[in-house]
């Protein structure tokens, strides 16, 4: 069983083998969810949406609501949605 040691400032290390269990990376945020039994759980948080703000350029040229809804019927008759 993977264990840490408290430091004096209250940190712990992950050990390496329970970061890669969870998917953890550096600037990785978990929380610590408290059990029925008075253990706590580690758990990976979900970033938020906002989080994603950034991630996608912005298009070239600004697509209108009809001009999408006109592409995703036309991938739903092609049936490449899905």
């Amino acid at each position: 069983m993977p264990t840490a040691t408290v430091t004096s400032k209250g940190q712990i290390t992950i050990p390496a083998e329970v970061r890669k269990t969870l998917g953890l990376k550096s600037g990785s945020r978990v929380d610590f969810v408290r059990v029925d039994s008075g253990a706590y759980e580690l758990v990976p948080t979900m970033g938020s949406v906002r989080s994603l703000k950034g991630c996608v350029p912005r298009p070239a040229k600004p697509v209108t609501l009809e001009q999408m809804e006109r592409a995703i019927a036309a991938a739903a008759t092609e049936g490449t949605l899905g």
